[in-house]
């Protein structure tokens, strides 16, 4: 396989979401947003984030493998369904590190058992720690 360029996946709307994106923009990183919303799509698309990739969570057939190599991928919790589900689907697409933000003290056992690599609890919508090398 050729020198393909890798991109960070960003999953899951929230507020630290948006500022991670912002910080990933300024630092000119290429990333892929996933949704399985059209609202949260169109949302996107008018805050001049092009690529993205959605999905219906629900429907096994939508999950094929993006053209796109993840380097890693960030999912924001904001619900424990959706997040596990989440999870699911990026575990599918890459053997690269799944990260989960959440603001809940959910029991990280069962984000890590479904494939999720760390488990970041914050409070604060800051998180661009995580781009730190």
């Amino acid at each position: 396989m050729g020198s393909q360029e890798e991109f960070i996946l960003i999953v899951g709307h929230t507020e630290a979401s948006e500022f991670f994106m912002k910080e990933l923009q300024r630092l000119n990183k290429p990333f892929v947003v996933l949704t399985n919303n059209k609202v949260e799509q169109k949302k996107m698309l008018k805050s001049g984030i092009a690529n993205i990739v959605r999905i219906d969570t629900s429907e096994h057939s939508t999950w094929l493998v993006p053209e796109h190599h993840y380097q890693q991928v960030y999912v924001f919790e904001q619900s424990l369904p959706l997040c596990c589900r989440f999870i699911q689907i990026c575990r599918s697409w890459t053997n690269q590190p799944i990260y989960v933000i959440t603001k809940q003290l959910r029991p990280r056992l069962i984000y890590r058992g479904l494939g999720a690599n760390y488990v970041i609890h914050s409070h604060s919508d800051d998180v661009t720690f995580l781009l730190a090398e």
